[in-house]
């Protein structure tokens, strides 16, 4: 599943990198600028963490022709006054009449690096208004942000990444220079489809797909919790044994029509509808009118 959305992501949509400082989800996030160039598709990087030589060592310089990246590394707060880029600037205005200075006609991908930046300094529901906004399309084409998920409340990383339409969770391997990703991808039909891969990034940023054995466990794992017998260990037995179940099923439930008296119900016989009464000579039966005092 990695490997399908380095090979494009749809139209309005929304990729998070999730990483923390026990692996970084940079490398990762220059691939897939890296497979966006070569698709030779237009790139805006808001640099927040990093500077643009640092962002720029690796990439071909070829490549760099689409790709503008806007400076908020040097002064991301504006205290110098003339700030390239600031997190306050981080609006649906303000990021399109960025993303339209330049000529290119078609929609571009905007990427962040990285959204905590903007989220120290912006409030939760400002960000994710934001994001919200470019989801729906104009100028931005799909948007790509790093994560820093040790750096937010737990609260505030659901609610940026509920807004995500693909979701990668990078984690450090077991040998060398593996990691283990962990794939979330919602459809717009609602179908939410989950992967975990081993993979490792080269020098050119290229991502290899070493294994899938951790998904593969994960399955295996699942099915045997779904074949466990929950009634195992109980001390009272909750099964029925044959002769059991054949007198339930004979048993007649009260209240509960039998065949024969639904058939009398719908189809009565002659005399139906009348009610006989014979009086018993117990009956307590007063011959005088009990309203006699009511005659006017």
């Amino acid at each position: 599943m990695l490997s399908e959305l380095l090979q494009g992501i749809e139209s309005g949509g929304f990729l998070i990198i999730r990483d923390s400082c026990s692996y970084s989800g940079r490398d990762l996030l220059k691939s897939f600028i890296t497979a966006a160039l070569n698709r030779e598709e237009v790139i805006h990087v808001l640099c927040f963490d990093v500077s643009e030589e640092e962002l720029k060592d690796g990439l071909k310089p070829s490549d760099t022709q689409r790709l503008h990246i806007h400076n908020a590394y040097s002064d991301p707060l504006g205290w110098t006054g003339h700030p390239n880029f600031t997190a306050q600037q981080f609006s649906l205005e303000d990021l399109t009449n960025l993303v339209k200075q330049t000529s290119h006609p078609k929609p571009a991908v905007l990427v962040i690096d990285s959204l905590s930046w903007i989220l120290r300094h912006k409030t939760p529901p400002a960000v994710c208004q934001t994001l919200q906004q470019l989801r729906k399309g104009g100028a931005v084409r799909a948007v790509i942000g790093l994560l820093h998920t040790d750096m937010h409340q737990r609260g505030t990383v659901g609610s940026v990444c509920h807004l995500a339409t693909s979701l990668i969770s990078v984690a450090p391997g077991v040998k060398g220079k593996e990691a283990v990703a962990r794939v979330t991808k919602r459809s717009k039909s609602g179908k939410v489809m989950q992967d975990e891969e081993i993979f490792c990034i080269a020098e050119d940023f290229t991502v290899t797909i070493l294994s899938k054995a951790s998904h593969a466990e994960h399955k295996t794992n699942s099915t045997e919790e779904e074949q466990a017998d929950p009634t195992a260990n109980l001390t009272f037995n909750l099964r029925l044994s044959d002769s059991e179940l054949e007198a339930k099923q004979k048993l007649t439930l009260p209240f509960v029509f039998s065949k024969e008296k639904k058939t009398a119900l719908l189809h009565p016989g002659p005399g139906s509808g009348r009610i006989l009464y014979e009086p018993d000579a117990n009956d307590d039966y007063d011959q005088e009118d009990p309203d006699d005092d009511l005659d006017v």
